[in-house]
């Protein structure tokens, strides 16, 4: 399945390879797969972004390249080959993929950010005045539960695919020491994967907290490898703060509770994020912002949503779509991506995360939210 090198091999090379050089960088069995790879994808009739974005040209130009952490354009690639109903069909292996892969990167983030082309910059951290927002659903009518969520990567470790065991280990060492030092509503217990005992796992399952080994694209990406080691779940004592550990990013802080106050929900957010990058610093690139493992969370990474019942609104599908792209909202079923809405429960939350701040990101949500419970009550 490929993988990155090794630190190892890594130090052994030359620092002031050329172009010219790094033709031999790929092995002769990395390029068989890769020339297999593109040929299956080109054959394919993958609706993915990655096979619309790869064409001859690009895969010419970027075969032979490696990062210093050793990820080949195979690394960012093998999800979308094996998986051809991918929508996307990348990854980046480390940070420095977007770089060097972004004759590949740059056209699929632009088509899936709305636009964020080459040429833009993300702008800087703004989590605006928390005050501003408020409880979106006062009476409780419409808005089962609210959260928002972001995504951090722990500067000096590349992604999945090129953590060596020790790596997993080490980031949940520091993870757990960092979170251990969180006090008033965020202080919470860590939950290593590894070692968990029957009764601990049942608990995080009935709270919807255990996350899984993970599916098969992110499987196909080798972002699984030496599971569940450096894997775990933090949480507070009230279930409204939650920390997962190495699953898709290294470190997925979301902030949940029941009804409709988002004020509250992201007031808590900002506190543990701020309070967190003290002690840990993050991976953040001038133009494309926060790094993640998927180019489609890239930027300020947050997702602000709602489980939502909307019963009029679920009957006239064309209006709910209509007012939801209006303010780029995503709808999905009840239970995240391609599932249905039950008992008329939407998970809406907002589409865009680039090219915007963290507090606009969120504001349109609130605004889209309160939009949509003013159609439902005048229908």
């Amino acid at each position: 399945m490929g993988g990155c090198a090794t630190k190892e091999n890594k130090e052994n090379k030359p620092a002031d390879e050329s172009d010219g050089k790094a033709a031999a960088m790929v092995d002769a069995a990395t390029m068989e797969k890769l020339e297999a790879g593109f040929s299956k994808l080109q054959a394919s009739d993958s609706k993915s972004l990655l096979k619309k974005y790869l064409t001859k040209e690009v895969f010419d130009a970027l075969k032979n390249k490696k990062t210093s952490f050793g990820s080949t354009l195979l690394d960012c690639i093998q999800s979308g080959i094996e998986n051809l109903d991918s929508g996307v069909g990348i990854y980046a292996p480390d940070a420095e993929s977007y770089t060097v892969f972004a004759d590949l990167f740059d056209p699929i983030i632009e088509d899936y950010h709305n636009g964020f082309k080459k040429t833009d910059k993300h702008p800087p951290k703004n989590w605006g005045d928390v005050e501003t927002l408020g409880n979106l659903d006062p009476g409780s009518e419409f808005i089962v539960s609210t959260r928002v969520r972001c995504g951090r990567s722990m500067e000096g470790y590349p992604f999945n695919p090129c953590l060596t065991e020790g790596q997993y280990k080490e980031m949940e060492d520091k993870v757990s020491s960092t979170l251990s030092g969180l006090e008033g509503e965020l202080k919470g217990t860590f939950y290593p994967l590894t070692g968990m005992s029957k009764e601990v796992q049942q608990k995080l399952i009935d709270d919807h907290f255990l996350f899984k080994e993970g599916d098969r694209f992110l499987q196909a990406a080798n972002a699984c490898r030496f599971w569940p080691t450096g894997r775990g779940i933090y949480h507070n004592e009230n279930k409204t703060f939650l920390i997962w550990c190495n699953e898709e990013d290294h470190l997925r802080i979301i902030s949940m509770q029941m009804g409709g106050d988002l004020k509250q929900v992201y007031k808590r957010l900002v506190t543990a994020v701020n309070d967190i990058e003290k002690r840990i610093p993050f991976s953040h690139n001038d133009r494309l912002g926060f790094l993640t493992f998927c180019p489609t969370n890239l930027g300020t990474t947050v997702r602000a949503s709602v489980h939502i019942k909307l019963p009029k609104l679920a009957a006239d599908k064309a209006k709910l779509e209509e007012v939801a792209s209006k303010y780029h909202l995503q709808v999905r079923g009840t239970r995240g991506e391609h599932t249905e809405a039950e008992g008329g429960v939407y998970d809406i939350s907002n589409k865009r995360r680039m090219g915007l701040t963290e507090y606009d990101a969120v504001k349109e949500m609130y605004d889209g939210i309160a939009e949509l419970i003013k159609i439902e009550k005048s229908l």
